[in-house]
């Protein structure tokens, strides 16, 4: 008779896409966000936690090529037939609590967000499926100023968690400049705002990979389009070569000053209302800034930047950090864009059909954390607990006394709960922890009332090869008397 088949094990491994953060990627992080968290609570805006799950119709049109309820999102329907679905950012959950509660929020409502977002794509080399993100926006609030201020907390919030000035730049600009221009160019009708709106999809696309791409490559993405090295091709706007003209003009247009720069803009959107009341947006925000002390050196107006998502509808901006980094080819280039965001006048309107003005960004946790670390800000082994070791099994209770009494003096410890037989693998697991200090008292010392510290901060050094000269003043061991454990331990700490 055939013996049954075990059942299978389960695989160890994480789905694919997704990724476990352990100790120092969840402590660095929480620092960080707290860091974040603080400025964002200075400027007056209240933290706010949502759902992780919304109807896949509260999150909206705005995600990108869904053809079915449930692309681009993890997504499933319940026992009622309702479509849900994992949050995709945290703007969309944001609208549905502005018009959810717009009875008992106040208005402006600020509000900032930290916490994960899933996304159901293609996963690749730094592309996850789970991330974090940070977003702080101003429902209600139709002013310029409302950007203008989010563009100043943006800059304090980079600073302060360890990006000095002139490592970063907040970029500006206006979707209605943008606008403007491709009216000007003839492929944007103010009174039929959906003609042409393919071909606007292709030059915001476009214009957005300037960087990538070059001149070349846009101009050929705004005309007939581009076959690329692999041979593969890409649907261009069909813009003739003057209307093309105008678009390469608008992306040339920065200038030495912010002052020049508006100027240049203002002459490309003549003749088009709605490019110069972006134009003249430009011109206030830039103000208040200036009138903060946010000059050239932290904000500039940019006609690059134009934000990829569709909901855009005034001002937009970019934080990019200018610092270079090695590539895993050992090539120098720029660390890149953490944060981005701008106005999104219509997004409540979905759930309200009344206009509801709102701006915002977002600052990708995972990539701005990387940025710290590549600056030396982060990244660097995190001091673990004060290990009190087992010396006699039957003297637990004494053992757990002295933790609890490092514990209760503000200090990280922990009790060796590991067979306690070999003496050498509890220095061996110390050592594991990170652990600068390792408190012991065997029989011999408990009779003397005494304990004995050893200290494997030194201990490290000196196997590193630190010249024992340099350490001659500080033991790599002392005995000390059991009633002071605590402030020796404080003191070989320090």
């Amino acid at each position: 008779m055939a013996k049954d088949k075990a059942p299978r094990r389960p695989r160890a491994e994480t789905p694919k896409g997704f990724r476990d953060y352990f100790g120092a990627d969840v402590t660095e992080r929480k620092a960080m966000l707290d860091a974040v968290a603080e400025v964002y609570h200075r400027y007056g805006f209240d933290p706010l936690e949502t759902s992780a799950v919304e109807t896949v119709e509260a999150l909206g049109k705005f995600l990108p090529d869904v053809d079915r309820p449930n692309d681009g999102v993890f997504g499933w329907q319940d026992e009622d037939g309702d479509w849900l679905a994992l949050r995709y950012d945290l703007t969309a959950p944001l609208a549905r609590v502005a018009a959810q509660f717009r009875n008992d929020l106040p208005s402006p409502y600020r509000r900032y967000a930290m916490g994960p977002v899933w996304r159901n794509e293609k996963p690749g080399p730094g592309r996850f499926r789970q991330f974090y993100q940070c977003d702080a926006d101003t429902v209600g609030a139709a002013s310029v100023a409302a950007d203008a201020e989010i563009c100043a907390m943006l800059s304090d919030a980079l600073e302060v968690v360890g990006i000095p000035r002139g490592d970063y730049i907040v970029r500006v600009n206006n979707r209605k400049v943008l606008n403007g221009v491709m009216e000007v160019a003839g492929v944007l009708d103010p009174s039929d705002p959906a003609k042409f709106e393919s071909e606007r999809g292709i030059v915001l696309r476009a214009i957005d990979k300037l960087d990538r791409l070059g001149e070349a490559g846009v101009r050929a993405l705004l005309g007939a389009g581009r076959r690329d090295e692999s041979g593969d091709f890409t649907k261009g706007a069909g813009l003739s070569d003057e209307q093309a003209e105008v678009v390469m003009g608008f992306m040339a247009a920065g200038r030495e000053t912010g002052a020049a720069t508006v100027a240049r803009l203002r002459e490309l959107v003549t003749g088009s209302a709605l490019g110069a009341e972006g134009v003249q947006e430009l011109e206030t925000i830039a103000a208040l800034l200036d009138a903060q002390g946010y000059g050239a050196d932290r904000v500039v107006v940019d006609p690059s930047v134009v934000r990829g998502l569709g909901y855009y509808t005034g001002p937009v901006f970019e934080a990019e950090l200018t610092f270079e980094i090695l590539d895993d080819k050992g090539r120098k280039r720029q660390f890149g864009s953490v944060a981005g965001g701008g106005r999104y006048d219509d997004l409540v309107k979905r759930f309200t059909g009344q206009a509801v003005p709102a701006t915002g960004v977002s600052i990708g946790v995972d990539r701005l954390l990387a940025a710290l670390r590549a600056k030396g800000r982060a990244g660097q082994q995190a001091q673990g607990p004060v290990v009190v070791t087992v010396m006699d099994r039957d003297r637990m209770a004494d053992y757990m006394a002295m933790v609890g009494e490092l514990r209760r003096a503000g200090l990280r410890a922990e009790l060796y709960l590991g067979n306690p037989k070999n003496f050498g693998n509890q220095l061996k697991y110390a050592d594991a922890r990170n652990s600068p200090v390792a408190v012991i008292q065997g029989s011999d010392e408990a009779v003397r009332g005494v304990v004995v510290l050893k200290d494997l901060v030194l201990g490290a050094k000196i196997a590193a090869g630190a010249s024992l000269e340099e350490w001659k003043s500080r033991p790599a061991q002392v005995e000390v008397a059991r009633g002071g454990l605590v402030a020796a331990v404080k003191d070989m700490l320090s």
